[in-house]
This record gives C-alpha cells, sequence and structure tokens, in this order.
C-alpha cells in the first residue's frame, strides 16, 4: 500500500510538472499586444431644424447642417493633442457665405478628470457691409469710413430696419474646459471662453457655463443597443462696449462712439437617444435677452415688428429681433473615430 501510495504521489507530482511547463509554454507563445498607435480621426455630420449658438439663431430658425474633421494624436493614453475643421451653414445679416471652425488644442485626462484647452477660430467668408450712414456726403462723422475702411462695398443699410453689419463677423476664442465622470451614469462640466474681439463687434466677449449630464444604464432598452442621456447646462455670456461702426453715429447722442452689448443668460436642457454611430438629440433652448436687447446685439436682418421708440437707447428705431428666444432643437448626428469604427 505504501508503495502504491508513493506511486500516485510520483505520478501527481510529474503531472502537476507537466501541466505548469505547459501553461509556461503557452504563456510564452501568446501573441504580442498590439503596437499602441497614438494617431486617429474623428469626423461626422449633422442635420439639425435650427442652429442656435449660446441660445442665439445662427440660421435664422432655419435649417441647417454641419460637418467636422478631427485628426487627433495620442502622446499616451492619458494626453491627446488634436487639430479641426468644421463647417455650419448659417443665415447672418451680413450674408456670409458659411460658418468655418478651425480649432486646436490638447486634452489630458487625470482620472476623473477630462480636461480640453485650445483656441477656436470662426470664420464667415463672403460677407457684405451694411451701414445706413456710410454714404459719402451724409456728413456724420466716421461713417463715410465705416465700410471703406477695410475695402467694404457700401450698401445702405439692411432691408426694412437699417441694422448694420461688417463685411467681416469673423474672430477667434480661446477656451478651457473640465468635465467630471462622477460615476458610470453621471457626469458635470465646467467651460470658460474668451475673446477680445467677440464676432468682430470691437467688443470683448466672455463666456462661462456649467453642463450636467446622465446616462442611464446600458440595460434600459434590453439588448437593442440604444442608448439614453439627458443633459442640460445654464451659461452666462458676458459682453463689452461696441467700436463706433455699432454705435448711433450721430454727434450729440449717447453711444455715437459705440453701444454697450447686452450681456445675457443662456439655457438648455434635452434627452438624447443613440444608435451605433448615431445620436437624435431633442433640445430646449432659450435665453434672458429682450426682443428689443436681441435686435441690437444681433443686427437681426429680418425684425421687423416696431417696439416702443427710444432715441437714446441702444436701439433707437425699437425693432424687435426673435432669434434670442425660446425655440426647440432637433438634431440628428453620425460620429466616427477611424480606428474605432473603420479598422
Amino acid at each position: 500500500m505504501k508503495k502504491l501510495a508513493l506511486l500516485a504521489t510520483a505520478l501527481a507530482m510529474v503531472s502537476g510538472s507537466a501541466l505548469a511547463a505547459d501553461m509556461h509554454v503557452k504563456a510564452v507563445k501568446a501573441p504580442p499586444p498590439a503596437p499602441f498607435d497614438p494617431w486617429d480621426i474623428a469626423f461626422g455630420a449633422a442635420l439639425m431644424n435650427d442652429y442656435v449658438f449660446r441660445g442665439v439663431t445662427q440660421s435664422n430658425h432655419k435649417p441647417s447642417v454641419a460637418a467636422y474633421f478631427e485628426p487627433r494624436y495620442n502622446i499616451n493614453k492619458d494626453v491627446q493633442l488634436y487639430i479641426g475643421a468644421a463647417g455650419e451653414s448659417i443665415s447672418f445679416p451680413n450674408r456670409a457665405a458659411a460658418e468655418i471652425d478651425i480649432y486646436g488644442g490638447i486634452r489630458p485626462t487625470v482620472g476623473m478628470f477630462a480636461f480640453d484647452f485650445g483656441v477656436w477660430g470662426y470664420l464667415y467668408p463672403g460677407g457684405q457691409c451694411f451701414n445706413a450712414f456710410a454714404f459719402p456726403g451724409s456728413g456724420i462723422p466716421g461713417s463715410e469710413a465705416a465700410c471703406v475702411a477695410n475695402a467694404d462695398p457700401v450698401t445702405l443699410g439692411l432691408p426694412v430696419n437699417g441694422n448694420f453689419a461688417k463685411r467681416s463677423m469673423s474672430y477667434y476664442e480661446g477656451y478651457a474646459k473640465v468635465n467630471v465622470t462622477l460615476n458610470d451614469q453621471f457626469s458635470i462640466g465646467v467651460n470658460e471662453y474668451y475673446s477680445p474681439n467677440f464676432m468682430n463687434l470691437g467688443a470683448w466677449g466672455n463666456y462661462a457655463s456649467i453642463t450636467g449630464k446622465w446616462t442611464a444604464p446600458s440595460t434600459t432598452f434590453g439588448t437593442s443597443g440604444v442608448g439614453m442621456y439627458v443633459s442640460g447646462e445654464f451659461g452666462r455670456q458676458w459682453l463689452g462696449t461696441s467700436d463706433r461702426f455699432y454705435g448711433t453715429q450721430i454727434v450729440g447722442q449717447p453711444f455715437q462712439f459705440g453701444i454697450k452689448e447686452p450681456s445675457y443668460n443662456t439655457w438648455n436642457i434635452g434627452v438624447g437617444f443613440t444608435y451605433k454611430v448615431f445620436t437624435l438629440d431633442l433640445r430646449y433652448s432659450d435665453t434672458n435677452l429682450s426682443k428689443q436687447e436681441c435686435n441690437a446685439f444681433t443686427s437681426d436682418h429680418t425684425s421687423r415688428t416696431i417696439g416702443p421708440i427710444n432715441p437714446l437707447g441702444i436701439n433707437p428705431g425699437g425693432f424687435e429681433s426673435n432669434w434670442c428666444g425660446a425655440t426647440g432643437i432637433a438634431k440628428l448626428s453620425a460620429d466616427l473615430t477611424a480606428v474605432t469604427n473603420l479598422k
């Protein structure tokens, strides 16, 4: 019996050694991990019933299309460099052909904190200059040069309401953002943007906002692959004083050297549904700007309703614009990355 026990023990030791050796061989022969590829490209397109930017329509409450292209370089898994270009269809007072965005920056991630620092340029090619007082012999100081100083063709004011608009409304902003992922469902964010010459008004602009997002559990819609989220934002746009082009341009009146652009609050809330690379976002947006303040800020070429006239105000004609009021936005977008979606 002792001999049988010893023989069984020996066989077990041999079998165990063979198994360990086999496991060791398999581990050595396992394929190496895929090499780290630092490059990626994100791109996408969207169709929306209204292009709204910080509570103000950029498309005259009409449908708009958008597309973007963003090459990325990942220094490591926590630091990404990027540049990008985007385009949107718009309806601006100066008749600009489109909005073209050129941007770039760096996205560091530290634990649950995802930062984003960069510069964003907004270009509006194809614009015209409109100034009701910019014609020879008007006698109003500075008005004749208001358009022609930049070799702009002179047009006598915007149709119907006589608002002013520069040929170029291009500008740039520097920004800093952070998004905090609290858990699989909740995240919050803080954003800060600054421009020394917002919309080429001659006025500085500063925008700050807070955001929140709740993402539904992946099992909400079973195995359909459909996801859902609810998100919102509250922001404040501060603005300085415009240059003389947007002033009353009448000697002796207030604001002849520029108007104090109206600062305002804006907010939005919505629900989104995702499926693979597609997102349908349904959103409500609004601001606290009055219709007359909105007209003074946007130079809306469609404003026709006349409210109380105040010759000494920033909106002396009393025209009112609905570009800054409550609106509903439906946006269907597709977003892809080359590494994730095309390999």
